[in-house]
Formats: structure tokens, C-alpha cells, sequence
């Protein structure tokens, strides 16, 4: 570090400002921030340390929510470790010691009792507050377990202090957190704390683990009955009598109950003696494509003598889910009775675990965006906030443990992560009973996966199950990601058979290994190559000449695993199919091409599937919906949000009503995401080559297709067609019985077909022994393509900007593939965006109207400009004032 860095730091850290903390029963206050520092550096006793008054010097400033590296980033001690390989330059040494995190706290009211609240320490963390030692490490271990320490005898009026010595993190040795070879690991593996410390206050009788079990009547949904639980306890020496009142939804509920001095006692109101806990009608909580998403509230207070002595305050809603094994042995998930293909994606936290509920909502609203409805966390589960805000959305979640770490060190034979030793299961069982206590109220949380790659042993399972069930837990429990099973849980119904890396677009509609059937917990095409903007933004010159030069490069963006070092598959298959690149810009204009294809066929295969007859398919995880850090792989949308093919792909395949084609058979199918069935439709496929030419038309009228996602098959394309060379297009439009169209597809096809063998696949991937030919695609003559915008700003803060392109040519060119980013006057992209449609093909004379919403500050007081691009199209910037 740099004297004048560490100067600022030790500025900053000393002029925190302890948290006011008011004696209010119920409150929970979070404490604002902490002065860290290593204790290499710190000779002081624990008991100076964590007294008030202790000076600080030197310590640098940490948010609520903080890593150690988190904080030393803010500080600017290191450069950007999401450019280029600067991450190797922070020393991972410094995180091989302890750490302290130091906070103030003011009180003015000592009368109240006083409790530290917190979980998402890791590793481990010696606690203390006003120079006495109140836990130890050996306690206060495992990034899930909650702790809750008496503080009450410590705290003092005025100023206070609590002090964690936090021990460093191994995934491969502790029940934390990892990253394996999603990408480079962070130097000091994530130790810190990274959800709120809070200070509760109270008076003798605590409320707490107040929460609301429902159960809605199925399938008629007329009625749900709502069970409302707490435990009261008195943390007084003398017996108290405390009443316990309050609401869930529109039910008011009350008891009074005696208690001896220290004894805690659960307080059950059920609709036999609280008949307006029986709810006729409810307000049902629906996915975001299904339906509306009402929240009810729970109000409980604890009063001794007609005095508030606690409270409690949560959020829940009416649901029912229930995922049962279908006859092929794969998880069919059915929300409020009515079954959906899980169309989902891998959720990634910061690298660094900041969190930033801005940047998380942005994310959010991509995935909806993109037609997805689940998003699932392997390990990493979000703060409390995260699942506030996908309830509000309507997005599901599918939370679970990790793989490949200390998680399944029992079961994962020669893989990472340590065996359990004696001290492990009570943490795992605390973690267990503390995050199923967080988050089952959340309606967004539809299972808990209690394995990854693996299935816990029948020891370990048993534990999980009981804390889950003692948590009042009822959404469904998986005992792996993987095709395993559990002696209580039983059969997963998921598949985890990759692929991992690239396959061709064909590979996704064969029923085996990865392809479209049953439920496959976490697959891709591997590679995402993001949008030139971004690769700048990520990599160096030299870095980027060796990107597009030289496949069998080890790529630091990519993985740290061996397996996953290079972009040697995904390169050939780039030059294989479209021709060897001749610069960086051609390199990443094929790459947007190849994954717009491979996303969209991943989705769309899975999605015609799903009502099968035999072997249908039940849900899809693409892996992964987003990463970390800069990344050249696992991702439909960037770092910085910028949004390439994979994105565009997968937003086509999951439109609510589309048309597709299938690579396996050439039917022309469409599919209703829609819950109402659509009828009067006209789908028209048009083949043409790549110079334009028309060589083949089919128009069906009349065609239905129910609602929920149902396929219906339109026609089938021949499987010759006179005249069509090596290279072609295929035009898939459906209108509606007013003419309208509602959905537009365009694919670059082959009459060589790519070649699968299957006999060597891995886990990783299955090879490819012959590639389509696309490379007609680099004749295609240049698209004249015109676009005309206009843009408005609302009161509220967001933009919307209008733009028509229109295909201008007088020949037969199409114009494929057309993006259109917004950009400020400078040429930077303005992100987050979420445009209607995009990267369109538009034949001679067609016109396409498409509107992008932003919030206007993004500009940063520049006016709003359109960059036009495409595969055949010159670039071009025009105004969109």
C-alpha cells in the first residue's frame, strides 16, 4: 500500500461514526460500518482493542457488509482486479492471519436489555465487546450460523464497542463459502463479515422466531389457513406474565402466558381458536408469468404490565409448491397446482461479495427480462434482501448448498474439500436451522438443495431434515443438483450432466446427456464472449490479440480449473462453423452470432419438450445467468450489464409466445408461455440463401396452441430443398388473427449438419467431429439499414427512447442480425438497458420498431445516441434526442 492510501484510510477509519443505538423494544439496529485492520500489524491485547476510546490508528474503513478485501479495494489499495490479471498482484500472504473488525455503539438508555444479532461471518470470529470476551471462535464459526450474545451486563451508556477477530477463510477446510471454477478466486477467499451485525433491544420477555405457516386449500384455492408460531422467552430472574397480540394479514390474534424466570415457551394461534386465520378467498402469490404477487405481514408485541417489552415484524405470503417425481424419475415443480418448466439460470454474487441492491434489482430485472421465472444460488445465498426483492418480483429461487468444498467433504470421494471433523456438524446443523428459519417465509424460495454434486450421507441428511422440519419448512427438499438420491429425501429428479462447454446448437433437442429432458440443474454451451465494449474494458491489448490468435492460450478471464483454462473447443468451433477469424472485431462479431444461436436452441429445445409425452423435460438451468467478475464464460449477461448474443438468444427462445424451429426434426413449432391458449395464428417459414434469394414458402393458418406452455406443431420444413446452398436462412414469423406479428425468428442454417459423438462424451462436454457450414454467412453483401429515434424522460427518473429500423436495401440482402446499443455522446454504452427486442433481421423493406428503457441519470447529462450494428450492416451512431 502507499503511504498516502494508508494515510487516508487512517483518516477515514477514525472519523466513523459510532452508531446511535435507541432503546426502543423491538429495534434492530445494524451497526454502520467497522475501522479493520490485520493483526500483523496490531500488537495491542483484545481488551485495549475492543475498548471505547481505542485510537484506531492506521485502521482502514469497512462497510456494514464487508470483506476484508472488499474494504481494502474501496480504500484504493489495490488497482482494479477485474482488469486484466491485476488480481495477482494482491498478496494472498496478508490474509493468512486474523483480521479485526472494530465498531462504535452509542446507548443512552441501559435500562433495556441488549442482544448482538448476526450471522455471515467467515470463517470464525473471537467476539468482544467493551474489552470482555463474549464468544470465541470455536462458536462462531460457519458463514450460515446465526448467533444471538446477551450483551445486557457489558453495554454502558454513551459509547460502546464490539470487536470481531475473524479468523481466515479455506472453503476446502470450513463450512463458508467458495468459488471453484466459477473464477479466480479472491486472494483473502471472501473472510469479513458480509450481513448486518445488529443490536436489538428489549425489555424481560424476548419474541422471537415469530413466524406464519399457511396452508392453502388445493386445488380449489378458496380458502388457506394461516398457523402463526413464536417463541417467547423471559430473560428475566422473576416470573413475568406477558400478553403476546398482534396481526397476521387481516387476523388480529392474543394470549397471555406465565413464565418462570429464564424459561422460553413456543406460542401457537391456529383457526380453531382464531377463526379469522382461516383466510376466504386469499390473495394467492404467483410467479411473475403466472400471475400477481400479494404480500401479507405479521405484527407481534411482547407487553409485560401494558408495557411493549419486544416486537416482531414479517412479511409472508399464500402459496402452495409441490415438486413430485414424474413417471420418468425427473422433479415436475407445480406452483398453486399448476406445473411450469423451470427456466432458470446460476446466480452469482459479486466476487467480492459487496452488496449493492441497486446493481442486484438491475439483474433482477434482466432475468425477467429475459423470460426467465427461477433463478438458482449454489451456495452463496443472498442476504435477506435479495429474497424480499424476488418475492416483489415474482422470480423463484432455488437456494442450496455448495459442491466441491467442505460442504460435501464426506461424500465427494478425491474431489476438494476436507473431510468433517467432529467440531463440523454442529455448524452445519446451525446453518441448516438458521437459513431455513430465513428464509421460509420468502414465497420466492420454492426448495432447499441440501447436496450440489453430491447427496449428503444418511448422518448428515438427517440432520439437515430434522432443522428443516423443526423450522416449520414446507417447499420441497432435494437432497442434489445431481442425479442422486438420499435415504429420506430420496430421488432428486435433477440431472447435472453438463455440458460445460461448447456444443453445437443440434446437441439440446436429443434426449440424453445434456439435452432437452427432464430436469438439468445447471448446463450451457460454457464460452461467452462478451460485447467488444466490455472486452476492453476487462482485457489489455495484448490480451485481446490473444483472444482471437491463439485457442489453446490459458485465459485468466476464463477459470482457474484446468479443464476450463483454454477456449480451445469453443475457438475451433468457431472457425469450424464460421470461418477462421481475421481481427478482434470479426472474432467477437462470429462469437455473438454462435451463442445467440446456442442460447436460443438450449432454451427453445427444453421449452418444446415440456409437454412430452415420453421423457418430457421439467426445468433448465442455464449456468450461469451471470458472474462475479469479468468473465469469458457461464454468463447471459455481463459484469457490467452490457447485453450480447447469449442474451438476445435467450431472451427470442423464452418470448411468451414464439415461434421456433427444431434442429433435430425441421418442425416449425410454437410455443405458449402464456397461461391463456392462443388461437387464429399464422406461422409462415420462408428458406432463403445467403444472397437473398427466396427458395422455399409455407404459410399455415388457423393454428391454436394452448396456454402454460404447451407446443403445437405448425408444419415441417423438407429436408431437401431445391436450389439452397451450404449456407441459409430460415424466416419464422407468427402473426395473430389480426394480422399483427407477435413473434419473429430468424436461424443461419446448414446442409451439413454438425457431428455428435456421443461414445465420448465427458462431464464437461460431448465432442463435435464435424461442423456445420456457415461460413456462406461471410459473402452475405452489405444491409442498408436506416434508424429514426426519439426519446422522453419521466418524472420519476427514467428514459425511454423509441427507434425504427428499417432495411433500405432495393436488392434481396437481408440486414442479420441488427444490434442497436445506446450510448452517450462519448460512445460508452448506458447500462442498465432493457430494450423490447433487439439484435433483429430485417429482409428489404421490413421495418422494426423497438423501445429502450433506462434509467436517465445513467446518461450522466449526455444526450442519448444509438449505435446501429450488425452482422451485415456498417456501423453507424446517430442521435436520439
Amino acid at each position: 500500500m502507499t503511504a498516502t492510501t494508508a494515510t487516508t484510510a487512517a483518516t477515514a477509519a477514525r472519523t466513523l461514526t459510532p452508531t446511535a443505538v435507541p432503546a426502543a423494544p423491538g429495534s434492530a439496529t445494524a451497526l454502520a460500518g467497522y475501522a479493520i485492520q490485520s493483526t500483523a500489524k496490531v500488537t495491542d491485547p483484545p481488551a485495549t482493542v475492543s475498548s471505547p476510546g481505542y485510537p484506531a490508528s492506521g485502521w482502514y474503513p469497512a462497510g456494514p457488509r464487508s470483506t476484508v478485501l472488499a474494504a481494502l479495494l474501496a480504500a484504493e489499495v489495490y488497482p482494479d482486479p477485474f482488469y486484466s490479471t491485476q488480481q495477482k498482484l494482491i498478496p494472498a500472504a496478508d490474509f493468512t492471519v486474523p483480521w479485526w473488525y472494530r465498531s462504535d455503539f452509542t446507548v443512552a438508555d441501559t435500562t433495556a436489555r441488549t442482544y448482538l444479532d448476526f450471522s455471515g461471518v467467515i470463517s470464525a470470529a473471537d467476539v468482544f465487546v467493551n474489552g470482555r470476551q463474549v464468544a470465541a471462535a470455536s462458536t462462531v464459526a460457519g458463514a450460515y450460523t446465526r448467533h444471538e450474545l446477551d450483551v445486557t451486563g457489558l453495554v454502558r451508556e454513551g459509547g460502546n464497542t464490539v470487536a470481531f477477530r475473524i479468523q481466515p477463510n479455506n472453503p476446502r477446510k470450513r463450512l463458508t463459502m467458495g468459488w471453484l471454477d466459477w473464477l479466480q478466486p479472491p486472494p483473502d477467499e471472501n473472510m469479513g463479515i458480509v450481513r448486518d451485525v445488529t443490536v436489538r433491544r428489549g425489555g424481560p420477555v424476548a419474541l422471537r422466531d415469530a413466524h406464519v405457516v399457511t396452508a392453502l386449500a388445493m386445488p380449489s384455492m378458496s380458502s388457506a389457513d394461516l398457523t402463526v408460531k413464536a417463541r417467547v422467552r423471559n430473560d428475566s430472574p422473576d416470573t413475568v406474565t406477558t400478553t403476546v397480540s398482534g396481526t397476521a394479514g387481516p387476523a388480529a390474534v392474543s394470549r397471555t402466558v406465565t413464565l418462570a424466570p429464564h424459561e422460553t415457551r413456543t406460542v401457537v394461534f391456529a383457526p380453531a381458536d382464531h377463526p379469522a386465520l382461516r383466510l376466504s378467498p386469499p390473495r394467492v402469490w404467483w410467479p411473475a408469468s403466472m400471475g400477481e404477487q400479494p404480500m401479507y405481514g405479521l405484527d407481534l408485541t411482547a407487553t409485560v404490565n401494558g408495557t411493549a417489552s419486544d416486537t416482531a415484524r414479517q412479511s409472508f405470503a399464500v402459496r402452495d409448491v409441490q415438486a413430485p417425481l414424474n413417471a420418468d424419475g425427473a422433479r415436475q415443480y407445480r406452483i398453486n397446482g399448476r406445473p411450469l418448466l423451470i427456466r432458470g439460470g446460476g446466480w452469482s454474487p459479486d466476487e467480492f461479495l459487496r452488496w449493492d441492491r441497486t446493481y442486484v434489482e438491475d439483474r433482477l430485472r434482466y432475468a425477467l427480462d429475459l423470460g426467465l421465472n427461477t433463478l438458482r444460488l449454489e451456495g452463496h445465498i443472498e442476504p435477506d434482501e435479495f429474497f424480499d426483492l424476488a418475492d416483489r418480483y415474482g422470480i423463484l429461487t432455488l437456494p442450496g448448498w455448495e459442491c466441491c468444498d467442505k460442504w460435501e467433504g464426506e461424500v465427494n470421494g478425491t474431489e476438494a474439500g476436507e473431510r468433517w471433523e467432529d467440531a463440523d456438524y454442529p455448524v452445519a446443523r446451525a446453518s441448516m436451522a438458521a437459513e431455513a428459519a430465513r428464509l421460509r417465509h420468502h414465497p420466492s424460495v420454492i426448495s432447499f438443495l441440501i447436496g450440489s454434486d453430491f447427496a449428503p450421507n444418511e448422518e448428515i441428511e438427517e440432520m439437515y431434515v430434522d432443522a428443516l422440519e423443526a423450522a416449520d419448512w414446507t417447499a420441497p427438499v432435494v437432497p442434489a443438483a445431481s442425479e442422486a438420491s438420499a435415504p429420506i429425501t430420496g430421488r432428486s429428479g435433477m440431472k447435472m450432466t453438463g455440458p460445460y462447454d461448447w456444443v453445437p446448437p443440434g446437441y439440446w433437442y436429443g434426449k440424453r446427456e445434456g439435452g432437452a429432458t427432464g430436469f438439468n440443474s445447471e448446463t450451457s454451451a460454457g464460452p461467452d464472449i462478451p460485447t467488444l465494449d466490455t472486452l476492453r474494458r476487462m482485457m489489455s491489448p495484448a490480451e485481446l490479440e490473444t483472444l482471437w490468435k491463439n485457442p489453446s492460450a490459458a485465459q485468466y478471464h476464463r477459470s482457474p480449473s484446468p479443464t476450463f483454462a483454454t477456449l480451445g473447443l469453443y475457438n475451433a468451433a468457431l472457425a469450424g462453423r464460421y470461418g477462421p477469424p481475421t481481427g478482434l472485431e470479426d472474432y467477437v462479431r462470429k462469437a455473438q452470432l454462435a451463442q445467440y444461436e446456442a442460447v436460443r436452441a438450449q432454451f427453445e429445445a427444453y421449452a418444446r419438450n415440456a409437454k412430452d409425452a415420453s421423457r418430457p423435460s421439467t426445468g433448465v438451468i442455464y449456468w450461469m445467468f451471470n458472474s462475479g467478475w469479468t468473465s469469458l464464460q457461464w454468463q447471459l449477461v455481463d459484469r457490467y450489464l452490457d447485453q450480447g448474443g447469449a442474451y438476445f438468444g435467450a431472451k427470442k427462445a423464452n418470448e411468451p409466445l414464439h415461434i421456433q424451429y427444431g434442429y433435430d426434426n425441421r418442425a416449425v413449432s410454437v410455443v405458449n408461455h402464456r397461461t391463456s391458449a392462443a388461437d387464429g395464428l399464422t406461422a409462415r417459414v420462408t428458406l432463403f440463401g445467403t444472397d437473398g434469394r427466396q427458395h422455399y414458402d409455407r404459410t399455415v393458418t388457423g393454428v391454436a396452441v394452448a396456454g402454460g406452455g404447451a407446443s403445437r406443431t405448425a408444419l415441417t420444413v423438407p429436408a431437401s430443398v431445391p436450389g439452397l446452398s451450404g449456407t441459409y436462412l430460415a424466416r419464422l414469423l407468427l402473426t395473430d388473427a389480426e394480422g399483427r406479428e407477435v413473434s419473429r425468428n430468424v436461424y443461419w442454417l446448414s446442409t451439413t449438419a454438425d457431428v455428435l459423438d456421443y461414445t465420448k462424451s465427458t462431464w464437461y462436454h460431448t465432442p463435435t467431429t464435424g461442423y456445420a457450414d456457415l461460413t456462406g454467412l461471410n459473402s452475405m453483401p452489405r444491409a442498408a439499414v436506416t434508424a429514426t429515434a426519439s426519446s422522453t424522460a419521466d418524472a420519476a427518473g427514467t428514459s425511454t427512447t423509441t427507434v425504427t429500423l428499417r432495411n433500405t436495401g432495393t436488392g434481396n440482402t437481408p440486414a442479420l442480425l441488427t444490434d442497436v446499443h445506446l450510448v452517450s455522446a462519448q460512445g460508452t454504452p448506458v447500462l442498465p438497458v432493457r430494450w423490447s427486442d433487439n439484435q433483429v433481421s430485417l429482409w428489404p423493406g421490413e421495418s422494426a420498431t423497438l423501445t429502450a428503457t433506462y434509467r436517465t441519470g445513467d446518461l450522466r447529462g449526455s444526450a442519448p445516441r444509438l449505435r446501429i450494428s450488425g452482422w451485415n450492416t456498417p456501423t453507424a451512431t446517430v442521435p436520439a434526442g
